[in-house]
């Protein structure tokens, strides 16, 4: 099954930004060369975007090789396809790796068991806390000012050929 996403690395140092290339390039198996820009919010930190296509589970792939460099401010998407469901991978330093299922508009879907979890066992205050932390709700307030820091710029095209 092949599927599609974006990869948005939000801040990378300058002498990072080849490796994230490599660790894409290994994952996706072609050569990655990204359009870095100036990143605003961060000062001395660049950005890039890129879409991709390959197998379903790319995205979690992606995110995982990108995970090698715990400094990087990235997020990566896949789109649904048949028989799999979309997913949204976030990371932030201080923060960790965020994972969610998505549906086909993008929106976090939460499963029925997860939400009646949450409801069993943190009901009252903490069950805000827990759903804004299923909802990936510190990684998007974090990354907001980094995404708007990004319109206008270049997006690189990647496609993974399989069979």
């Amino acid at each position: 099954m092949s599927t599609r996403g974006v990869v948005f690395v939000h801040s990378s140092p300058t002498a990072v930004c080849p490796h994230v290339e490599w660790a894409l390039s290994g994952v996706l198996g072609t050569r990655v060369s990204l359009e870095w820009s100036a990143q605003p919010v961060a000062s001395g930190q660049m950005r890039a975007e890129c879409t991709w296509s390959g197998p379903a589970g790319s995205g979690g792939a992606l995110a995982g090789a990108l995970r090698a460099w715990s400094m990087l401010r990235f997020e990566v998407t896949e789109e649904p396809s048949p028989g799999v469901d979309g997913e949204r991978f976030m990371h932030v330093p201080g923060l960790g790796m965020w994972r969610g299922r998505t549906s086909a508009n993008g929106d976090v879907v939460l499963p029925e068991d997860q939400l009646r979890t949450v409801m069993a066992e943190h009901g009252g205050a903490g069950l805000s806390r827990r759903l804004d932390q299923l909802l990936g709700t510190a990684w998007d307030d974090e990354l907001e000012s980094f995404r708007f820091a990004g319109d206008g710029a270049a997006v690189t095209l990647l496609t993974h050929r399989v069979g």
